[in-house]
């Protein structure tokens, strides 16, 4: 069946035993990943997950059926993950729904599947399976995706928090998991013992991205500079500044970019966009450099290379600066050879 937003989030939350997988297919990886962990939350932390791919799949169908009415030796739950799958799995998403017991629920992520695939439609068609496709979200559903992640953790949000969590984060689900986690473990809420979760915390625990600071390092990426792009990325760096504030500056900008480009592409000028976005008049020819050499597609790439790094830095074990530097100088050097 075709799953909403809310209705795939509440079947993940309470798996039952009527549907034995859940395939999240779309380009916003991240919120499909983080829908992913929904689900393995629901089983429990002792659960046993089991992890599977495309490949594994391709060469051996029957594998996901095993796997999906196995019992686990060593815990009282068992779920299967699979990670980057596309249609060469048909053949055991169809095994696994018309199998006679499949008691682990199946959780697939498929980020470059579109709606029109096999696997989506047999999906679809089956009272067995739920598909969700993941988009990145407008502003709007950032907000709401905010407000229910922030109450699966004991927050209650005050007016306005939640805008300020789905703008601060760019929108992206799991940078927006990890500042809510963050937040519960500092005012130690949880779903049994909630809280209060106003602007003050958010000040204190999230990241400022407001600093002025960082706005010479954005400008650089945005506008190819690389050599200066070095000098302010040092600058930041000896400052003890997180790559995170300034990844996420970078992020709201790119997003800028785009909505200005879209406008134009659909006829409106260039001088009107810009005051509609109400660009600072110093700032109108740099602006309108930026959009004559950023296209759509360079904008969506480079939003999806930052939130990347920004997933990745703040993982555990991570190479820290390097990985988010690493990241817009090469942004920059693709702008660059743009001149």
């Amino acid at each position: 069946m075709k799953a909403n937003a809310g209705q795939i989030r509440t079947a993940l939350a309470k798996p039952g035993a009527d549907i034995r997988l859940y395939l999240l297919h779309g380009p916003d990886e991240a919120g499909a990943s983080d829908l992913a962990r929904v689900l393995g939350k629901a089983m429990g932390a002792e659960a046993e997950r089991v992890d599977l791919d495309g490949a594994t799949l391709k060469s051996d169908p029957a594998r996901l059926v095993d796997e999906a009415a196995g019992m686990s030796l060593f815990a009282s739950a068992r779920y299967v993950r699979i990670a980057n799958v596309g249609e060469e799995s048909l053949d055991a998403f169809t095994a696994l729904l018309q199998a006679e017991r499949a008691g682990n629920p199946v959780v697939a992520i498929a980020p470059n599947v579109k709606t029109s695939a096999k696997i989506v439609k047999l999906a679809i068609d089956s009272p067995r399976a739920m598909a969700f496709a993941c988009y990145a979200p407008t502003a709007q559903d950032a907000e709401r995706i905010a407000a229910t992640i922030a109450s699966e953790h004991g927050l209650r949000p005050a007016s306005g928090v939640a805008r300020r969590l789905a703008e601060t984060t760019g929108g992206d689900r799991a940078v927006m998991t990890r500042e809510i986690e963050k937040l519960a473990l500092y005012l130690d809420a949880a779903p049994d013992r909630p809280h209060d979760l106003d602007h003050d915390a958010l000040d204190r625990i999230g990241a400022d991205l407001g600093d002025a600071e960082m706005t010479h390092a954005v400008d650089a990426v945005i506008e190819g500079r690389v050599a200066d792009l070095g000098s302010e990325l040092a600058m930041l760096d000896e400052a003890g500044t997180s790559p995170i504030p300034w990844l996420r500056q970078l992020v709201r900008r790119l997003m800028t970019l785009a909505d200005m480009r879209a406008e134009i592409d659909r006829g409106d000028t260039p001088d009107a966009v810009m005051k509609r976005h109400r660009i600072f008049y110093k700032e109108e020819a740099q602006t309108a450099r930026s959009l004559r050499r950023w296209s759509p597609v360079m904008i969506a790439a480079a939003i999806a290379r930052v939130r990347a790094a920004e997933r990745a830095v703040m993982a555990s074990g991570n190479a820290g600066g390097v990985l988010a530097e690493s990241a817009v100088t090469t942004i920059a050097q693709g702008i660059a050879r743009r001149n």
